[in-house]
């Protein structure tokens, strides 16, 4: 059992545990358990296997909750989890993903509404009953209404980056199957989506059967849906679907290529194909000749775009945007990669809600090959992150100062901060502070529910302030979780451009902000962006490999994204701002 796993159900622990009423102290220690487990760079399972006494050596994790992680590695179920779910239907945990509603205010909808679901959650929005309850009142009540779209969707679909653990994890059991000969996933994961709805896995095997025996002894499998001769689709413990296709070697290609997709983009090849008398569809590529279909390619990808005179497109460019242009114009972009980033510009520390001391994370992005970081902790403005204030910040800048003199032109920290714009407009700590920085990352943690027009000043603002270099996560979304707020990006990207400013690619699997469309829109204005991890750990600095599939798939060269430059290269873009 993976990491993420174990605190997936340490996070569930305690969330029913709140929705029950229990001890907030209780309730707190699954919630710190949870985040340590899935901070943890090595997997738990290494330390379960030697004992709970092991395991309890982690910060925060006692001795119940090590010999839980224990029980969990050997047996895969937790029976208190198991027990507070009978407890609980399972509908009325669908409530929990409202964004804003926590789990003492879904108790009181269902004890005191006897709200299971929710349609049932929806329903009573709709009939004035739910503004009616202490606590809540007409803005809660609109703004459970608006979130429940949400709610329904992050039970549908989930994110990228845990997706790609499932599928690691899956490839691997896979692997141990006698006569698997290709084995590959498509659909929205392969092309990079940043939420995923199902995953789909292609392999060719001596035998199919045993293919699928082992796909459906997968150990998260709860149910088998269906199972074919080639196909067999399963339901996993979190309710994502997995469909398995065996296919002809001959085939595997063109499987490849049709079931990666996107629709629009298989459209459009489609008619390609049928322009020049030829049939495209998951078994290959075929000329037509009346009744006749004869059999030409399908092996591989490659064969399949050559015989129809196109690149072989990576599939994070397959959705019909811009790709089949850029083909016709002999212009497909040579698409960024995680290696041709030189730094990250957006990280925390310790001095306020980081995991990892300045040194700390200096030494690990040193040890991932990076050449500067900007230390970006939170300002004044966000207490419940103990933001620094002018004094502590200046403090801070003068350790790095001296850690720099010591680092030399191996590795250069820049003076940074990540300061609020205030809900009232206007920049968190004061100017002659600003001033001194190498890096201002602004951003905004609240007033995220003002109008408009109202958010959007608020950032123009500071897009036009002296010492801002760069807007952080502009939309301020979290995936699944909260909706962006109201913002006029085109205007915001004016200002950008006007003011030689940087917007952010926030490459935190939960955020990807902005998101590849608004990426594209700001490529062809001529907009520099930044893809940072906004890393509160160490561990999270691999969070980096998140924000460059989102560029690749907004079509983001190297040249696109300010911090592949050289420090040098970079610090002469800085006197542009």
């Amino acid at each position: 059992m993976s990491n993420s796993q174990i605190a997936d159900i340490f996070d569930q622990v305690a969330a029913l545990l709140e929705f029950q009423g229990a001890n907030q102290f209780r309730v707190r220690a699954y919630r710190n358990a949870a985040r340590t487990i899935r901070d943890y760079p090595e997997p738990i399972a290494v330390l379960a296997a030697e004992g709970a006494a092991k395991v309890s050596e982690l910060p925060g994790i006692g001795e119940d909750l090590a010999k839980k992680c224990v029980t969990l590695v050997e047996t895969g179920q937790l029976p208190q989890l198991v027990e507070l779910q009978s407890q609980v239907p399972a509908s009325v945990l669908a409530l929990l993903r409202i964004p804003g509603l926590g789990p003492k205010k879904a108790a009181a909808l269902h004890k005191e509404l006897g709200i299971n679901s929710l349609d049932e959650l929806k329903a009573a929005c709709e009939a004035g009953k739910v503004r009616g309850l202490k606590g809540f009142g007409e803005k809660t009540e609109k703004t459970i209404l608006a979130g429940i779209g949400s709610a329904a969707a992050a039970g549908q679909r989930i994110l990228w980056a845990e997706a790609e653990e499932i599928a690691r994890d899956l490839a691997l059991h896979m692997r141990g199957t006698p006569g698997i000969r290709e084995l590959e996933f498509g659909g929205s994961y392969r092309r990079g989506k940043e939420t995923i709805g199902d995953l789909d896995l292609l392999v060719v095997a001596d035998s199919p059967a045993a293919a699928m025996d082992r796909f459906g002894a997968y150990p998260r499998v709860k149910e088998v849906i269906a199972r074919g001769e080639t196909k067999m689709s399963v339901r996993l413990d979190t309710g994502l679907q997995l469909d398995l296709r065996t296919v002809p070697e001959e085939s595997f290609g063109a499987a490849l290529q049709y079931f990666t997709g996107s629709k629009d983009h298989n459209v459009v090849l489609r008619g390609m194909a049928k322009s020049r008398g030829l049939k495209i569809n998951e078994y290959g590529l075929y000329r037509v000749d009346g009744e006749r279909e004869t059999y030409l390619v399908g092996r591989t990808e490659k064969e399949i775009y050559d015989a129809l005179h196109l690149p072989l497109f990576p599939p994070e460019l397959r959705e019909a945007r811009q790709e089949f242009d850029w083909a016709a114009a002999g212009a497909l972009p040579k698409l960024i990669e995680e290696e041709d980033i030189r730094g990250d510009l957006h990280m925390h520390t310790t001095a306020t809600d980081g995991r990892g001391t300045l040194e700390e994370m200096v030494s690990a992005a040193r040890q991932r090959g990076l050449k500067y970081i900007a230390i970006t902790d939170h300002s004044k403005r966000v207490t419940m992150a103990n933001g620094l204030d002018g004094p502590r910040l200046r403090a801070q800048w003068k350790e790095i100062d001296r850690m720099n003199c010591d680092l030399g032109d191996e590795f250069h920290i820049l003076k940074g901060v990540e300061c609020d714009i205030l809900e009232k407009g206007g920049m968190d700590l004061p100017d002659d502070v600003l001033a001194e920085a190498d890096w201002v990352l602004a951003s905004v943690h609240y007033g995220q529910q003002q109008p408009k027009e109202q958010i959007t000043a608020r950032i123009l603002e500071a897009v036009e302030h002296p010492s801002v270099t760069a807007i952080a996560h502009p939309t301020g979304r979290l995936l699944s979780r909260r909706e962006p707020y109201a913002v006029d990006l085109e205007a915001v990207m004016q200002a950008a451009l006007k003011h030689h400013k940087f917007l952010e690619l926030n490459a935190n699997p939960l955020r990807l902000d902005l998101n590849d469309v608004a990426c594209a829109a700001a490529k062809k204005l001529g907009i520099l962006l930044v893809i940072n991890t906004d890393a509160h750990s160490t561990d999270q600095l691999t969070y980096m490999r998140y924000g460059i599939l989102q560029a690749r798939r907004a079509g983001l060269t190297r040249e696109d994204v300010a911090n592949t430059r050289t420090w040098p290269q970079l610090k002469k873009l800085l006197w542009r701002t």
